[in-house]
């Protein structure tokens, strides 16, 4: 009689194991190199609707909790254009500040995983904490047993205020430099007025974002920094040039 075993045993599953970690990581990554079935038809619909009308878009969630049992998107299709559209951003401010080949690249890295991917898995866990912490509605015997705020879908979040964002101060400014660097009142007025739309519309996004999710309550929280951000405006047309101080810190100008 053989004493070795004939299968492997199964050892108990710990929270620490390898499959622990590939559950926890967001579908939308896990297709990240998925090309054939991303959408992009629908990813560039959403982008353009996230500018005219978001509240569209934040209709199509409901449609996606039916159908896929999840609040966030599994289709990476939006992340690859957003990267797409800072690759190009990259580029044409490299012409501004006449950068080699080689800090091209160094940008467009830095645009993509410095400006939107770090920075919204930072955003993206404050808004999951913060939501699960503060904006739960009670339980009561008829809520679903899923009513949290999934961390992708708070990074789905981030990702929809980023790009109105995107279009204010990687695009929009980039044809405004000739305005916005110059020293007087107009300009300084012009720069700073960009830079406050760009926020509120970030801000406005988030808040529409979760507000969409019918387990939160008290929403309103989110557009609270908006009162500061005004503030700061009003004080900044007192002399202080925004652009003029974040291009220079950017870009080391």
């Amino acid at each position: 009689m053989s004493v070795l075993p004939l299968s492997s045993p199964t050892l108990p599953h710990n929270g620490g194991g390898p499959t622990s970690l590939s559950t926890r990581i967001p579908i939308i990554f896990k297709r990240l190199l998925r090309f054939h079935q991303m959408d992009f038809e629908l990813a560039a619909w959403q982008l353009t609707y996230l500018c005219l009308a978001p509240k569209r878009v934040y209709r199509n969630v409901y449609f996606h909790k039916q159908t896929k049992n999840t609040w966030a998107r599994d289709d990476p299709a939006i992340l690859i254009l957003i990267a797409g559209c800072l690759v190009v951003s990259a580029i044409a401010w490299s012409v501004v500040y006449s950068y080699s080949p080689l800090r091209v690249v160094q940008l467009a890295f830095l645009m993509i995983f410095r400006d939107f991917l770090l920075v919204g898995a930072i955003v993206a866990t404050l808004l999951w904490l913060f939501a699960n912490k503060v904006l739960l509605s009670p339980p009561t015997h008829s809520s679903p047993s899923d009513s949290r705020v999934e961390w992708a879908y708070a990074f789905d979040v981030h990702t929809n205020a980023f790009f109105p964002f995107y279009l204010t101060l990687y695009l929009a400014q980039f044809f405004l430099v000739p305005i916005v660097l110059r020293s007087n009142w107009i300009c300084l007025f012009v720069s700073n007025t960009l830079y406050l739309a760009a926020f509120a519309q970030y801000f406005y996004g988030v808040y529409l974002g979760l507000n969409a999710l019918p387990f939160l309550v008290r929403s309103e929280l989110l557009l609270a920094p908006l009162l500061p951000l005004f503030t700061g405006y009003i004080v900044s047309l007192l002399g202080f040039n925004v652009a003029q101080h974040v291009l220079s810190m950017y870009f080391g100008s």
